[in-house]
């Protein structure tokens, strides 16, 4: 007899039997408990799950915690314990794919790695759940372009929110109403900043066997389940391809998605990129850049991201980050205009740092989980929070990491000759290559990649041009066929 993963397993991989009948979702009346999963209890799970705990410990009584999830057995243990703590109880599931079966639940919030996110988007919304799933909402292009038309499917009967706290901070609304005023001139140039040093993951040699509390299998999802080629096995698959994105995918989607925010939320990508990086400093198992930044060629407001994962100098990793800023951002967003820029919601006059107008300051989004819920009792949903910009923007990074993994190692020189007719971009570069000199990293030994300059064609969300085969296999990704997205 077929134990019940194989028979999961072979009952899944084919499209026909993939997705069962919306048959257990509900309205949402003004008195009725939503009933809500969280699928990866770890991290960034357990946080969710703490926030869920805090509302219940106050006294809220409209939403309660019916279910967890999570392919390792010490973070569902973790989860159970914080739930006994309030004597709470939930149901406990392994495998995401039998708890979205259950009936029990109306609304499942994401947080796996990146890998797993869309394809548990999807066949939530399949099996009826309205969802909440964290940034990026997808792993690659392809992936988070299904998403959105499946939530376009389902729009009028279930809420699909993306994770980026910032589109809940009223704060760049403001700011785009300022600029729209005249006050300092039209925009010129929206900037992300991801100013976050990053150690080490270390090196192997071998690669690892998954712990033996974790279903390795569920957890590699769509990926095939190698052996682990990291020391943990958590969180660092961050820095890998294969599950991660780098951290112009990790933290980057928050202010990549202001920055789009800031020049009208186009409806369409970029219609060139490059990205310029590499892993400085020491030798890992990581794949991902550590030091980045790329160019997102919108018009006629383009935008420029930057990843800075070394310390501020001397690779002293416990050292203080003071001075290491720009315009006074660390982690942020700059919109710099014809009279002025505006760096976390304060304006400052061009060139210097004379404050002209302080009165807007951000909150990062606080009470984004609450609108989630706010927005399944209403049954709507705003663009700003939808399945479709949480897309848009996550694309972004996908976008960068194209260019750089299709670049060449190339000499400092060559780099700086090749984009110097684009002066935003070259000034950036001038302080990428500082930032290198500063953690006492020789330029003329430093293994720059010169990302490949891909044109994109937004309508369709292809590439084109010479490198456009192998660009548009990376954005489409691979899939094990228990593990597949449909294809709308």
């Amino acid at each position: 007899m077929k134990n019940r993963r194989s028979f999961l397993k072979s009952t899944l991989a084919g499209s026909s039997a993939l997705y069962l009948p919306s048959t257990w979702s509900r309205a949402i009346g003004a008195n009725d408990a939503i009933r809500v999963a969280v699928i990866g209890c770890g991290g960034r799970g357990s946080s969710h799950l703490s926030e869920l705990l805090g509302k219940i410990a106050k006294g809220r009584t409209d939403i309660r915690i019916t279910a967890v999830c999570d392919p390792d057995s010490t973070h569902l243990d973790s989860a159970i314990a914080a739930l006994e703590k309030q004597s709470l109880k939930a149901e406990r599931y392994t495998d995401f794919r039998k708890l979205l079966e259950s009936p029990e639940v109306d609304a499942v919030i994401i947080a796996t790695p990146n890998h797993l996110h869309s394809l548990i988007a999807t066949w939530a919304l399949e099996h009826g759940k309205h969802v909440y799933v964290e940034k990026p909402v997808s792993h690659n292009i392809w992936e988070g372009r299904q998403l959105a038309l499946i939530a376009k499917k389902h729009e009028g009967k279930l809420i699909c929110q993306h994770g980026m706290q910032r589109r809940n901070d009223s704060v760049w609304g403001q700011v785009n109403d300022y600029v729209a005023s005249g006050k300092i001139g039209k925009a010129l140039l929206s900037r992300g900043l991801c100013y976050k040093p990053r150690e080490s993951i270390g090196k192997v040699g071998t690669p690892l066997v998954a712990p033996a509390t974790v279903d390795y299998d569920l957890w590699s999802g769509p990926r095939e389940p190698e052996p682990v080629p990291r020391k943990n096995l958590h969180y660092d698959w961050h820095w890998q391809w294969q599950w991660g994105n780098g951290d112009i995918g990790n933290q980057g989607p928050h202010q990549l998605d202001v920055a789009r925010w800031l020049i009208g939320d186009p409806a369409e990508g970029p219609s060139n990129v490059i990205s310029i990086g590499g892993r400085f400093g020491y030798e890992d198992d990581a794949t991902t850049a550590n030091t980045q930044i790329a160019f997102f060629d919108f018009k006629p407001v383009p935008i420029i991201f930057e990843v800075r994962g070394l310390p501020e100098a001397d690779m002293n990793f416990k050292g203080r980050i003071s001075s290491w800023r720009t315009s006074g951002v660390k982690v942020g967003n700059i919109l710099h205009c014809e009279g002025g820029y505006i760096a976390e919601g304060i304006v400052y006059e061009n060139g210097t740092d004379k404050v002209i107008d302080k009165s807007m300051r951000p909150n990062d989004g606080a009470g984004h989980q609450d609108a989630f819920f706010n927005h399944i009792r209403s049954n709507q949903l705003p663009a700003t929070h939808s399945a479709l910009t949480g897309h848009l923007s996550a694309s972004l990074a996908h976008l960068a990491n194209t260019s750089y993994r299709l670049g060449k190692e190339t000499p400092h020189g060559a780099v700086a000759e090749q984009i110097k007719g684009n002066a935003e971009f070259s000034e950036t570069y001038q302080r990428f290559t500082d930032h290198l000199t500063n953690n006492k990293i020789a330029l003329d030994q430093a293994k720059i990649s010169l990302g490949a300059a891909l044109a994109f064609d937004g309508k369709s969300e292809q590439f084109t041009g010479e490198l456009a085969d192998k660009a548009n296999a990376i954005s489409r990704g691979t899939y094990r066929d228990a593990f597949k997205l449909p294809a709308v």
